[in-house]
């Protein structure tokens, strides 16, 4: 099929540099009309604005959307009741907005009677991959139009240039001459890419963070707050119910006025390189340090160490762009049935960059027995003898191979 057979794109479209870049080429390339789809999923910028610079490139069909609950409802907490890190520490901010993203493109190319959808993601990147696989997923026969790995335009430079050559306003410079950071944002997170972070030896600047202030900056004072816990999402904070959306930026606010969420990574991205990026995920990085001290009181020990068994598979599923799947979905039923019990409240103490578990409780499913636990008289709750026989079958097999000079 050529490529003048499509009529119609959905462009997953920000405003920016390179989707702005993206809709001239589109037209010019293509000779088709382009289709704008502006998603507000809670990156901390108004995005009404892009309206205009839309129309201005003679856009007519412009969709701009607030997704910012059902990005937290459907995406960010189940992936949270999983614990889900990618290497150790990447708390996969980018990675779950692509899926739903991804979704309203197709949903809206639909709609539209587009042909195509089109996305200003990298031929070096992961969310190349992340777009287009669940985009695949969701419309088998979708024709997809990726500029960065058709154009010769593969530097910010030679963008920059494009633009001020076809008159699209930019406002993305740095100093009059050297390009910004490449950055992600939305309500759970916010990424820094390039510049002077290419060199994985440089110290970022405490300029280039956003959200957080340095844990060094960071008050004196600890701040503690209580977390509510309902099925394994949080519901309510210091005992004030709030929706998903809304908990999540509390968090961030208290997190980010405490130094907390900020990393720093070399990470191995999907298509085969080390990448260096920056991230500051200050609501992420206390919401998985409370989950998991909420399952702590209330899930089995095997269920909850199975859980950390699948974490990494789940993690990667979701770096890579897998979460259309049928292995995503079987490891989300299991997850989910653990949450069941995962009720409760958990107090957390905010200071100087660090998260501090002070306190849990679950009145309904708690299985710490005190009456077990103590170091005082049980009253007979324990037997201490059973601890023997217990050794002693579990020590078996070592001391028969012992046994043998093994």
């Amino acid at each position: 099929m050529s490529k003048y057979d499509i009529k119609k794109v959905v462009l997953a479209y920000s405003g920016g540099l390179d989707t702005s870049i993206i809709v001239k080429w589109l037209q010019d390339e293509y000779q088709c009309e382009v289709v704008t789809f502006t998603a507000d999923i809670g990156q901390g910028e108004e995005v009404e604005p892009v309206r205009a610079k839309a129309e201005a490139a003679g856009i007519s069909e412009i969709y701009i959307e607030d997704l910012t609950e059902e990005f937290v409802l459907n995406y960010v907490f189940p992936m949270f009741r999983a614990n889900a890190v990618y290497e150790g520490e990447y708390l996969l901010g980018t990675s779950i907005a692509r899926p739903l993203i991804a979704r309203r493109l197709i949903e809206i190319a639909n709609e539209t009677g587009a042909d195509a959808i089109s996305h200003g993601a990298t031929g070096k990147g992961n969310d190349q991959v992340r777009f287009e696989l669940s985009a695949y997923a969701l419309r088998p026969d979708i024709r997809i139009i990726a500029p960065w790995r058709e154009w010769d335009l593969n530097s910010r430079e030679k963008l920059l240039a494009y633009a001020e050559t076809n008159g699209i306003s930019i406002e993305m410079k740095r100093e009059g001459k050297k390009s910004p950071y490449s950055m992600d944002a939305n309500l759970l997170h916010i990424s820094y890419e390039g510049y002077d972070l290419e060199d994985p030896w440089n110290e970022p600047g405490d300029d280039m963070w956003r959200w957080t202030v340095s844990p060094e900056a960071a008050p004196n004072k600890a701040t503690y707050i209580e977390i509510g816990f309902e099925n394994g999402d949080p519901v309510s904070i210091d005992g004030e119910k709030l929706t998903a959306a809304a908990l999540l930026l509390k968090l961030n606010q208290l997190g980010g006025a405490n130094g907390i969420g900020r990393a720093d990574i070399v990470e191995n991205r999907y298509v085969g390189m080390k990448s260096r990026g920056c991230y500051e995920t200050p609501g992420g990085a206390i919401l998985l340090k409370a989950h998991r001290a909420m399952e702590s009181l209330t899930l089995d020990r095997e269920a909850a160490h199975m859980k950390d068994e699948l974490m990494p598979r789940y993690a990667k599923l979701i770096y890579n762009g897998y979460w259309f799947t049928p292995e995503r979905e079987m490891l989300q039923a299991a997850i989910d049935q653990t949450q069941e019990v995962v009720n409760g409240v958990v107090r957390v103490k905010l200071y100087k960059g660090n998260v501090s578990i002070v306190g849990r409780r679950s009145n309904t499913d708690s299985l710490f027995d005190e009456s077990i636990a103590t170091f005082e008289d049980d009253a007979g709750a324990y037997d201490q003898k059973d601890a023997e026989g217990f050794i002693k079958l579990n020590a078996l097999r070592l001391r028969v191979a012992a046994s043998k000079g093994r």
